[in-house]
């Protein structure tokens, strides 16, 4: 019976050489993506910035709107396809998007290597990541084995396989999949496919590609059912996030718990974070709090 660990987890981000968190405070936070500095807004900077000058390329400006909204300002030239970034063997295009994001979330790296130790020693595991966005999670799930990547969003999934190609991995076994999330893993249900793991990263609200509606709060748990449905004992993993949400980790973990009652292994939960980088003249990195998760672990 998979049990809950009620104490909160912590999954820090490091930065690596491609990013960085550089500073943050006021309801901002200032980044590295490789060559190029960004301002972004973040609610949960509450405290003050420890740098006096942020030497940025462009920031976002949000709109009045408080679910959205917003455009980038630029300072200096950046290129508007974006250009070239990369995480251990993975390579990627960030490039500043109209939703305030860089093509890929890096609060995300601590995750990819837990699923990545998760599957060590599995024999050609099968994997699917729902929400898939721009593919960095699942060309790192494919260094192990075959992937079902979907996402609603065809430029998304273009923008993943273009990733793959500079990545050099066209012919990794990765099914690229322009679909509803919750109708897919329906689907798969019917058809009584199993995966030895299961990434998600839902959005708050979110439209598919017939215009289905999404709201995390009425969809997640009917999602989260028919995930369990294509899990078994012997599987390793699922993995769920949730961005700017108004619920715990701890939340996430009951239902996760509830859910996965009759499999074997242990329900975490806690927060992703990123670590900044030191201020001058001191060694203290503050961590920056991005998202909740809770996840189900089989080892």
């Amino acid at each position: 019976m998979a049990t809950l660990t009620e104490l909160p987890q912590m999954l820090i981000g490091e930065g690596w050489a491609d990013y960085a968190l550089l500073d943050s405070g006021h309801g901002r936070k200032f980044e590295s993506y490789g060559p190029f500095r960004f301002i972004r807004p973040e609610p949960q900077a509450m405290w003050s910035p420890r740098l006096a000058n942020w030497d940025a390329h462009g920031e976002f400006v949000p709109g009045s709107d408080e679910d959205g909204g917003g455009r980038w300002q630029f300072v200096k030239p950046v290129p508007e396809d974006g250009w070239p970034l990369g995480w251990r063997e993975v390579k990627f295009t960030a490039q500043c998007t109209p939703f305030r994001h860089l093509g890929f979330f890096p609060d995300m790296a601590p995750v990819w290597d837990w699923m990545d130790g998760m599957l060590e020693g599995k024999d050609e595991p099968q994997t699917l990541n729902l929400f898939g966005y721009t593919g960095v999670g699942s060309l790192s799930l494919a260094r192990r084995g075959a992937v079902a990547h979907v996402d609603a969003s065809k430029k998304s999934v273009a923008q993943a396989r273009e990733n793959a190609a500079a990545s050099g991995m066209d012919d990794a076994p990765i099914r690229w999949l322009i679909d509803d999330a919750a109708k897919f893993a329906a689907r798969e249900v019917r058809r009584q496919r199993r995966y030895d793991g299961i990434i998600l990263d839902p959005p708050k609200f979110g439209r598919g590609p017939k215009n289905e509606t999404w709201r995390i709060e009425e969809s997640l748990a009917p999602l989260i059912a028919d995930c369990r449905q294509l899990l078994d004992a012997d599987s390793r993993f699922l993995f769920l996030t949730a961005y700017a949400v108004r619920m715990s980790s701890l939340a996430l973990g009951g239902l996760l718990t509830e859910t996965f009652a009759a499999l074997p292994g242990r329900i975490e939960h806690g927060e992703l974070s990123v670590r900044e980088a030191p201020a001058p003249g001191t060694d203290v990195r503050r961590l920056l709090p991005t998202a909740i998760f809770a996840r189900w672990a089989n080892d």
